[in-house]
C-alpha cells in the first residue's frame, strides 16, 4: 500500500475508535500486532495481538479515554498521528508511530506524557 492508504486506514481507524467501533477500529490490525504503551503505570506495556489491544481498549474505556487527531503525516509505511488525548478529566498532546505491511498495522508505538499516565492509571 502507499503512504496515502497508510494514512486514509489510520484516519479510519482513529474515526472508528472515536465512535466506539472497535472492530472498525481494529480491521486493519495485523493479528500479531505490537502496540507500546510507554513509561511506568499500570498500562505501560507490550500488547501482543488483537486480544490484548482489545484488552486495552476496554480498560481506556473506563477512564472515559478518548483520543482527538489533529495531523496524520505519512511516509512509506509510516503513519506518525499528533493528537490530543483524554483519560479521566486530564489531557495531554501525544503521539503515535504506526507501522504497517502489507496493508496491516504491524506496531503501535506511543509516546506522551508519562507522569499523567501514571496519575490516572497509577504506577506499576
Amino acid at each position: 500500500m502507499s503512504a496515502s492508504d497508510n494514512k486514509t486506514a489510520t484516519q479510519a481507524a482513529y474515526q472508528a475508535f472515536a465512535n466506539a467501533d472497535l472492530n472498525g477500529a481494529m480491521q486493519d490490525m495485523a493479528d500479531d500486532i505490537e502496540w507500546i504503551v510507554p513509561g511506568n503505570s499500570t498500562i505501560s506495556r507490550t500488547y501482543r495481538g488483537k486480544d490484548e489491544v482489545r484488552q486495552l481498549f476496554v480498560t481506556l474505556a473506563g477512564k472515559s479515554f478518548r483520543t482527538e487527531p489533529e495531523h496524520f503525516v505519512a511516509d512509506g509505511d509510516h503513519v506518525v498521528v499528533l493528537t490530543r488525548v483524554t483519560a479521566d478529566g486530564q489531557s495531554s498532546d501525544q503521539t503515535a508511530v504506526l507501522t504497517f505491511r502489507e496493508g496491516k498495522i504491524v506496531k503501535f508505538q506511543g509516546g506522551g506524557d508519562t507522569a499523567q499516565q501514571e496519575k490516572i492509571w497509577g504506577s506499576k
